[in-house]
This record gives structure tokens, sequence and C-alpha cells, in this order.
């Protein structure tokens, strides 16, 4: 008995060790053509991928657009057209780990670094003594608060806020409920290890639906541009260094949560109240508790994680009526 289960065993190895070694799947033409409409920018020895489109004519004004995790600025692409039509440019980018930015390994990833990222972009369009509108989801949620308290407490000088959108992010972490895998991935480095690289289309998938209400899933060319993005430049194997930013924000709770509840900046967050990660009406209550003079919209029942993937029109109807308030 012991001979036959060596022998599977020795059989199974070549075949783990391919499967290991899995290329990363082609683009699709529609990720393909958002790739190719980008550029790319260098921070810090790294490439990271921007899209700059110049739209309204008439208007300056300017929105920077901060995706979430695990994806990339391509969670934008249902929503980039109609803000082209009221902005004079919109900004997107891949953070460093992300989409079709370099996914440097061994990184401490931080949302530090990102914030400065962001920053850097802006210096580098010549926006410096330009304000900007951001609208951010889940960890661009977060990178947000970071880029508010420099730009409250003048750190930087480097961004200047008009306006800040919010949507779906772990704001407190008192309310947030990372899934099982993003658990196991942060918090068990050797366990970690092997489950980035045993992560496949499948697991991706089932992860990634769950957050997204019953009726609002992606199709399967939806899930596959994600996941794409997702192994574009091996970015399956620095999933668990990315998501120290779970623990970074309970660290620097009280640095982010106070900038938001400080701010004289106008607030807006647009909510999708079906989201496991961040349930209703727990994280809606406590928000308005501790930021009383922030606008909301909560989105219809059915909408969860990603509004401006579940519910577009819902979502930019929500962000014209907070930004024409002001």
């Amino acid at each position: 008995m012991r001979e036959w289960w060596l022998h599977v065993g020795l059989l199974c190895l070549p075949l783990v060790a391919v499967y290991l070694h899995i290329p990363p799947p082609q683009l699709s033409p529609a990720l393909n053509k958002w790739h190719s409409a980008g550029e790319h920018f260098h921070f810090r020895g790294h490439k990271v991928f921007y899209r700059d489109s110049s739209g309204a004519l008439g208007s300056s004004d300017v929105v920077i657009l901060l995706h979430g995790f695990p994806t990339s600025s391509y969670d934008w692409i249902k929503i980039w057209e109609p803000l082209n039509q009221r902005f004079h440019r919109v900004i997107a980018l891949d953070f460093l780990g992300f989409g079709f930015s370099d996914k440097p390994r061994p990184h401490k990833y931080s949302i530090f670094e990102q914030a400065s990222l962001v920053e850097a972009l802006v210096s580098h369009l010549g926006l410096n003594q330009h304000k900007v509108n951001l609208v951010s989801h889940d960890y661009g949620d977060t990178v947000a608060l970071e880029l508010l308290y420099r730009s409250d407490q003048n750190r930087s000088g480097r961004l200047h806020l008009n306006s800040l959108c919010l949507s779906n992010g772990g704001l407190f972490p008192e309310t947030h409920h990372p899934r099982l895998l993003q658990i196991l991935l942060k918090d068990y480095r050797l366990l970690s290890t092997v489950l980035t690289r045993l992560t496949n289309y499948m697991v991706f998938q089932r992860g990634v639906g769950e957050v997204f209400g019953p009726y609002t899933q992606p199709t399967d060319a939806e899930f596959w541009d994600m996941w794409t993005g997702l192994r574009f430049n091996d970015g399956n194997l620095v999933l668990d260094s990315l998501l120290q930013y779970i623990n970074q924000r309970l660290k620097h709770r009280e640095r982010w949560v106070g900038a938001l509840s400080s701010t004289s900046v106008p607030l807006h967050i647009i909510y999708g109240p079906l989201d496991p990660v961040n349930p209703h009406p727990q994280f809606i209550r406590l928000y308005q508790k501790l930021v009383p003079r922030s606008t909301i919209t909560v989105l219809d029942e059915h909408i969860s994680h990603y509004p401006q993937l579940e519910d577009p029109q819902g979502f930019l109807n929500a962000y014209f009526n907070f930004i024409h308030s002001f």
C-alpha cells in the first residue's frame, strides 16, 4: 500500500510542477484595448501603468480614480466614457503590485507607498497646483484617506483635493470582514507561499463572485479579464504582501479615520448594501456617526461590493449629484 502511494506521488510531482508554471492568460481584445490606451511612468525604479484621457471641452475639472483589491484600473471601464463627457481629464492608475504595473517581489507593499505613487503621478502629469477630485473603491479608499491626511496636514503639497468620493472600502477595522482566503494569505506566511501559487481561475472566480450580488455577477468574460489582470507579471505571487494593507488599516486607524472625520473637503460615499465585506447596516451607521458632514448614497438592496461595476448608472447618478452640489 505504501509503495502504491509513493508511485502516485512521484507521478503527480511533474504535473504539479507544470501546474505551478502555467503561463498567464492572453489579454482579451477589450483588456488589450485598455492596456494599449495607457502609458507608463517610473516610480522608485518601477513601471506604473496609468490612463489619462482628455474629455469635456470647456471644463478644467480633473478626476482621479483609485481601484480596489485584487483588481485594477479596469474596474472603472463601465463609467469611463460618461466621466469623460463630464470632466476635462479622467485619470486612473494601477497601483504597484496590481494590473499592468510592476509587481516586485519580495517587496513591502504599503498604503503609504501607494499614496506617494499617486502624488508622483500627479507631479508627472503637471497637476501639482490643480485641484483634483478623487473617486476611490475598496483598497483605493484607504489610499485616498492617506492622501486626505497629507493634504489636510499640508504634509506634501503635491495633491490639492477638491472632493473625495469613497465606495465600499473597509474604512473601519471594526466593521470590516475580510474573506477567509484573505486572512490566510495575510497572516500565515508559510501557508500563503503555497496558496499564492495554487490560486487558480476557479478559486479566484468563486472568491470574487462572493462579493458581487446574486443578480449582478460578472460575465464569464469579465471574470476572465479580472483574472488576466491579476496574473499579469505573476501578480498572484504578491497577493499575500499586498494584503498587509488590512493590518495597516488597524495599526493606523486613528490617522486615517481621524482625517476622514475632521476634513473640510467635500465628502460623499456610494455604498452597495449587500456587501459581505462591509455589511449593512453596521458599516453605514458607523460611517454616519463618525463622518456626519459627509453625504451618502445607498444603492439598491441587491448591489454589493463593486457598485461601479454592478450598477454603473446608479453610481454615476450619485456621483454627478454630489459633484454638482458644491
